[in-house]
């Protein structure tokens, strides 16, 4: 079996990648974001998830994470599945969405490749977890995370 992307220590930070399917910019609405946000405070609270950092960028969510209590990938899967159970209701819901049925169908014909789910699949299946073992690591990583959106065009500043 492989080690590469798996959480091999849970007393260490990890810098974690995960996206969304066909790597769709799903996150251009404050809303969408919103629930990213949501879950994360909401794991934060009740599950023992640290987050020491992150960055939601269109397509792709950023985070430096430990964890007190569960493991980190059982936080994640359900964060994971939360938000897409959450992220699908609000696209459907949004009568401004002008990308709804396009972004859906898309949900599901990954879903109809993919026996673990069965209407839609927002998120790809990997988190790619990176662990942070050194003190260079974790600001190398959170340097990365703080200027992805500068990279991307997407704000001027890494402090937005």
């Amino acid at each position: 079996m492989s080690r590469k992307y798996k959480f091999h220590d849970q007393d260490r930070m990890y810098f974690v990648t995960y996206g969304i399917v066909g790597w769709i910019d799903v996150f251009t609405r404050t809303e969408y974001c919103k629930i990213i946000l949501d879950s994360l405070n909401y794991c934060s609270a009740q599950k023992g998830l640290e987050v020491y950092a992150w960055c939601i960028m269109t397509n792709h969510v950023h985070l430096i994470i430990g964890t007190r209590d569960k493991p980190m990938e059982d936080i994640l899967r359900d964060h994971k599945k939360h938000t897409a159970e959450k992220l699908v209701a609000a696209i459907k819901a949004n009568p401004s969405e002008s990308r709804k049925e396009w972004m859906l169908e898309l949900f599901a014909q990954y879903a109809a490749d993919n026996s673990n789910n069965t209407k839609h699949q927002v998120w790809q299946q990997h988190n790619k977890p990176i662990e942070l073992y050194t003190a260079e690591v974790i600001f190398k990583y959170l340097d990365y995370t703080h200027n992805n959106p500068v990279t991307a065009g997407l704000v001027a500043e890494p402090e937005h």
